[in-house]
Order: structure tokens, then sequence, then C-alpha cells
């Protein structure tokens, strides 16, 4: 098992190092100016000059890619005595950090990861994303509590009412919501539910996440501006769910165990319950596993449309801005979410199934 985990987390590691080399090298080759977009198109030679050369932009690229690289990593190597090396220890770039080794000149230096400055507001897009990460994954999670809870049950009664007309109608909305693009869902729901049936729904499209109340105690979250973005985003994934619950359930309700316990008299409460249901669930966790990660990426479009402040409007704001930093740090930080997240499920399958650890 040992062995399956790390050969895992090396997999994991090489498609992460892809990504970051590729995320490093579109961004580099896109046209424009860093330098020009932080001090203005009317800024003088010298200073255009003297920001590239402190972003590091007058380097070889392939010296700009291993000092990214360098940044990234939790155990990096940094000069420590000279101020204008381009690899030196700058403690407002990488604080808190320890050093652990000292080789003359250089340092071994542990700390969090780096992902550079705004070109907007000079902040670390370290600091921008984990304030608007939070509000990304209560979006998500609610999102996929919401799917996963109605598409089991769904799915459940689908496959025990196999051919009848909940059955066909319930294929045909699952294929509705699979084919739904997210952009367009967003504003469909928001026109429908906060728009057209507004008196009713007392939704707002545009309702401010976080509320003041009357007491003057401070902002707290206002759960009801959650329900559209949430139900909107668990779209896709419920119809994903459904279908699988729905044929994973029919394969295993045709195996011979389930006609024994049939034959013995057992209710089919009980059989889908403790029998059929668990040994139906595998393809469901894949699902859920693989949605939940990609929940945060493709919050994007919901997020922005419902002006929900998280992720995916901190993406749309750095992109409209060309703030590449921010955009790099954003797509990395997915990157990341989704490989620990397929390391996860790989792991868990191998500790519930021994056939995939040794596969």
């Amino acid at each position: 098992m040992i062995q399956f985990i790390i050969k895992r987390l090396f997999y994991g590691f090489l498609v992460l190092l892809g990504v970051i080399t590729i995320v490093f090298l579109l961004f580099n080759v896109l046209p424009g100016d860093p330098a020009r977009m932080m001090l203005g198109q009317r800024a003088d030679i010298t200073s255009v000059e003297a920001i590239n050369r402190d972003l590091g932009r007058d380097k070889p690229m392939i010296t700009q890619y291993f000092n990214y690289l360098n940044d990234l990593s939790i155990l990096s190597f940094h000069n420590n005595t000279d101020k204008k090396n381009y690899w030196y220890l700058d403690s407002s770039k990488y604080s808190p950090c320890v050093k652990v080794l000292n080789l003359g000149a250089t340092s071994v230096v542990l700390k969090k990861p780096y992902l550079r400055r705004s070109y907007q507001n000079k902040r670390k897009v370290s600091e921008i994303l984990m304030e608007a990460f939070p509000n990304t994954a209560l979006l998500a999670g609610v999102a996929m509590l919401f799917a996963l809870i109605v598409g089991l049950i769904i799915g459940i009664f689908a496959a025990l009412k196999k051919d009848t007309f909940f059955d066909r109608i319930s294929l045909v909305l699952s294929s509705f919501g699979m084919a739904l693009p997210s952009f367009f869902a967003a504003i469909l729901v928001a026109w429908i539910f906060a728009f057209l049936l507004a008196k009713y729904t007392h939704l707002n499209m545009f309702g401010s996440m976080y509320t003041v109340d009357d007491l003057g105690n401070g902002e707290h979250l206002d759960l009801k501006n959650l329900i559209l973005p949430a139900f909107t985003l668990g779209i896709r994934p419920l119809a994903v769910i459904v279908e699988l619950t729905r044929s994973s359930l029919l394969e295993v309700l045709s195996q011979d165990y389930i006609r024994t316990a049939k034959a013995k008299g057992l209710n089919t409460y009980r059989i889908i319950m403790g029998h059929a249901l668990k040994n139906a669930m595998n393809p469901v966790i894949t699902a859920v596993s693989g949605w939940l990660a990609s929940l945060m990426a493709g919050a994007v479009f919901v997020e922005y449309i419902f002006d929900w402040k998280g992720v995916g409007v901190v993406i749309v704001d750095a992109l409209e801005k060309y703030d590449f930093p921010v955009v790099m740090g954003a797509l990395l930080f997915i990157s990341i979410i989704l490989v620990i997240m397929n390391i996860f499920v790989d792991i868990l399958y191998g500790w519930i199934d021994p056939r995939i650890r040794v596969s």
C-alpha cells in the first residue's frame, strides 16, 4: 500500500509540474508589458526598465522558469547576501520562512509557495486567493451536497421504477442537465427565479453575500443568496449522479446475491440500503470526487453572473486587467486542488479494493 501511495504521489507531482510549465510558458509569450500595466502607458523608459529588472524579465526565459519553480517550491534556494541578486532571499516576498541550511552565500529555505504579486494592487497573489477561496469552497460544497442527495434519491427511484414514466422523465431531464452549459444555466435560472418569480421567491440575482444586522454587530453570510448559484452549479453533477446511480444500481440488482436476498424474504428497503446501494456507489464516488474539484474550477461563470465573490470573480477581473500573476496563481491553485482530489480518490480506491493496487 505504501508503494502504491508513493507512486500516485509521484504521478501527481509530474502532472503538477507539467501544468506549471504550460502556465509559465503560456503567460510569458502573451503580448503585453507588465511594466506598462503597472506604471501606465506614459511611463518613461528608465522606470519601465527598472520594473522589468525587478520582475526579472531582463533575464533569459530558462532562468525565469527555474526561478518561478524555486518560488513555488516549499523548499527553495536563495542568496542571502547580495540584494541585487536575482535569487536574493527577500523577506517581503518569502515571509514567513525558515532557513534550514546555509551553504555559504546560499540558504536552503522552508517557506510557503510564492505566487508573485498582483500587477494592479501589488498584493500577494496568495493573499488574494485565500480571501476568495472560502466563498468558492462554500458554493462548491453546497452545490455538491445538493447534487449528491437529490441525485441519489432520484437515481434510486429511477432504478426501482425502471421503464416507467418517472424513469423516462428523469433520464430526459438528466440528459438536458448534462448538456446545459453553466453560463447559460446561470442566466436562465437568474431570469426565472430572481426576475420573473422574484415576488414569490424573494431571491435577488445580485444580492450581497454578506449583510449587516439591525444592531450593527458586523457582517454575516446571507445564506438566502447562496440558493440560486448553488442550484445552478449543482445541475450538471446532479444529472451525472442520477444516471450513474440508476445504471449502477440496475446492474447490481441483477446479481445473484440480490435474487437470493429477495428469495429469503428481505424487504426492498433493506435490500437496497443494506446490500445493493453500497456496492453500486463506486462510480458515484468517482463522479463526486471529480466533480467537487471541477466545480471549484467551473464556478467562474456562475460566480461572475451571480456576483459571488469567489475565485471565479477574481479570475475574470484579473483577465480584464491583464493581471497575469493573479490568473497564473489561480490556475495553479485550481490545478493543485484537482491533483490532490485525484490522488485522494486513487488512494481511497486502493484501500477499498486491493485489485487496484495489484494492477
